[in-house]
């Protein structure tokens, strides 16, 4: 299966990055995993990756729009035209959770962030699987110190994806036993951890 781009990247850091798509890129029957607690992957080149999970994607207001929402019966065709001539994107806010160096992922920060204008890619299932199957949920940590973002909510999502795309129960169990043991000293963040994987698994 060929990579599947879901748009390219608007600003970045070694912590997170934002990528714009269009409405119909984000419609598409291709990108329909593209999704809150997907994992992305943005290729600096053909050695070094820098992976991370959707934690937000919002469309942004622009001037027709704020127009059209206040007149009366506006016609589909004119709700179709805005949302395909759009030139305002659909952006989606990625948390980063490691990289890939001469084949191998690591979870750690990057050395250095995507460029502005770098393509970001849907990963595939493989890609999904080589990810997680990496080192010890070392991942984990970027999302549960990250700030102003719905952890147990896209520690869930992100689970979800796992069990639908690769069936491993015995993964799913033992991210959850991580995810007890991680916060075993913050019980208001486990009880909301455990309270969105309850919801999945």
């Amino acid at each position: 299966m060929s990579a599947i781009q879901i748009g390219h990247l608007l600003r970045a850091s070694t912590s997170g990055f934002v990528a714009g798509c269009s409405v119909s890129q984000l419609e598409a029957p291709a990108t329909t995993n593209m999704a809150f607690g997907a994992l992305v992957r943005a290729p600096l080149d053909d050695e070094y990756s820098v992976y991370g999970l959707i934690y937000d994607i919002h469309i942004d207001e622009d001037g027709l729009v704020r127009q059209l929402v206040t007149a009366e019966n506006v016609s589909q065709e004119v709700i179709r035209d805005n949302r395909e001539r759009r030139i305002v994107p659909v952006e989606m806010s990625v948390l980063t959770v490691g990289y890939e160096a001469g084949g191998k992922v690591l979870h750690l920060l990057p050395p250095r962030p995507p460029l502005s204008l770098d393509v970001i890619y849907l990963c595939s299932d493989a890609e999904l699987v080589k990810f997680t199957g990496a080192g010890k949920f070392g991942y984990f940590r970027h999302v549960l110190r990250a700030k102003d973002i719905p952890v147990g909510e896209v520690l869930a999502a992100h689970i979800l994806q796992v069990k639908q795309k690769t069936k491993n129960e015995k993964w799913v169990g033992a991210a959850t036993q991580e995810l007890i043991t991680l916060l075993r000293d913050d019980y208001p963040t486990l009880m909301s951890v455990l309270g969105a994987l309850g919801e999945v698994i």
